[in-house]
């Protein structure tokens, strides 16, 4: 199910460009090399294979869009800090098998969640507005996807720098709702009754859910 801040991107009629598969996993936007020192220009390479795949996106289907977005969610978000704060004082608690485990259905999940919301394109740009300074020094790319007619959808993404690298650690949507204090509520509670097993088995649902055409 599409979150319903992206909702109005699916309102109109769609009009899809053709973009073949080949086309976008060849693309330089997807090189594995990028810059992680500039944050906004981080934003700006997610955002441009985004377009892609929603132009295409009948052509190339829901796992075509996976396979499309997959080599650069996984450059510019950083899974595995994500998955760690969404676990919380758990994740120390988990072996090292589990938590590779949660690490990697967190990906696909998170990977296949871009792949179902941006499904069709009808007009959108995607502007970036400019940075800022953030709490625990972090930094705060703020940017709309602007619909054909005018109407907008904010979109923050929130940068903290590891290991020398700027990296994705939270998107914040249009109401200010934080993507990961969501998930960190509804991880820790399935930790919490039904541990490591538990949390996989709502992940793999809702993956399994997401990829279906």
């Amino acid at each position: 199910m599409k979150n319903q801040i992206l909702r109005p991107l699916h309102s109109m009629a769609q009009i899809v460009l053709v973009f073949s598969f080949v086309f976008l996993t060849s693309s330089p936007l997807l090189s594995a090399k990028g810059n992680l020192t500039n944050p906004s220009a981080q934003v700006d390479e997610f955002h441009s294979v985004l377009l892609l795949v929603m132009k295409g996106a009948d052509q190339l289907g829901v796992l075509g869009r996976y396979r499309a977005i997959e080599p650069v969610l996984t450059k510019v978000f950083h899974l595995k800090a994500m998955m760690q704060i969404a676990s919380g004082t758990f994740w120390k608690k988990l072996s090292d098998e589990d938590q590779i485990k949660l690490l990697n259905t967190f990906t696909r999940l998170t990977i296949a969640t871009y792949a179902a919301q941006f499904d069709g394109y009808s007009g959108q740009v995607f502007k970036t507005i400019g940075t800022k300074p953030g709490p625990q020094d972090t930094i705060l790319v703020e940017t709309q996807i602007v619909n054909a007619d005018s109407s907008s959808v904010a979109l923050t993404y929130v940068f903290r720098k590891i290991k020398g690298q700027w990296r994705i650690l939270d998107v914040l949507l249009d109401t200010g709702i934080s993507e990961l204090a969501r998930k960190r509520s509804e991880y820790r509670k399935a930790l919490m009754t039904g541990g490591a097993e538990a949390l996989l088995l709502m992940m793999n649902s809702k993956t399994s859910s997401l990829l279906i055409n």
